[in-house]
């Protein structure tokens, strides 16, 4: 069973949807008009989803999107008769995990909420990687960077330049990365 938070100005679809979500097994965690209070109310609500039907999305609602997909990221099913390529690559950049164009029948709302999660899901996993590789290359030039500091001020060779770095954060009990910094900034102190 999944949390849904419903976005649509229209009572009848909202109450639609909501009705569909029930016989679907979910959970309507809260129905808003429009997107406006939608940061707080995620934060507030923690739904597992976010269901947004919208006649044509506003620069509001994507700005309120990205606010909360920045904040408290979520799976986003938006549903909208706006077909525009642009309007489409603005949603998905706001945070938009799939994007239906036209009304959602109720027999496809479950099917449609469980693809918005698994691309959002994908989508993290990605993010995830990239800042994990993006760390990771960081923490390279830093520990390459401490290096060429010891070979220079101690005459070590690159081996034997890594190997004091490694024994140094041994017996610190801190991480080979944060060693590396701490002798670049002496490093900066002392020249």
């Amino acid at each position: 069973m999944l949390r849904v938070l419903v976005v649509d100005s229209s009572r009848e679809r909202a109450a639609d949807v909501c009705a569909a979500l029930a016989l679907a097994g979910h959970q309507v965690a809260a129905v808003l008009p429009s997107a406006f209070e939608l940061p707080a109310q995620v934060l507030a609500t923690r739904p597992d989803v976010i269901f947004i039907q919208a006649d044509s999305p506003s620069r509001d609602t994507l700005e309120h999107l990205a606010i909360m997909n920045r904040d408290c990221p979520r799976p986003v099913l938006m549903c909208s008769p706006d077909s525009d390529s642009g309007m489409i690559r603005r949603a998905v950049k706001a945070g938009v995990s799939s994007y239906v164009i036209d009304s959602v029948s109720p027999e496809r709302l479950d099917a449609l909420v469980e693809v918005a999660v698994a691309q959002f899901e994908a989508f993290q996993n990605l993010r995830a990687e990239r800042d994990d590789a993006t760390r990771k290359l960081s923490e390279r030039i830093t520990i390459d960077r401490a290096k060429g500091v010891l070979m220079r001020a101690r005459g070590l060779d690159e081996d034997g330049a890594y190997h004091a770095l490694r024994k140094l954060a041994m017996e610190r009990g801190r991480k080979l990365a944060d060693v590396a910094q701490d002798v670049i900034e002496m490093a900066k102190l002392l020249l």
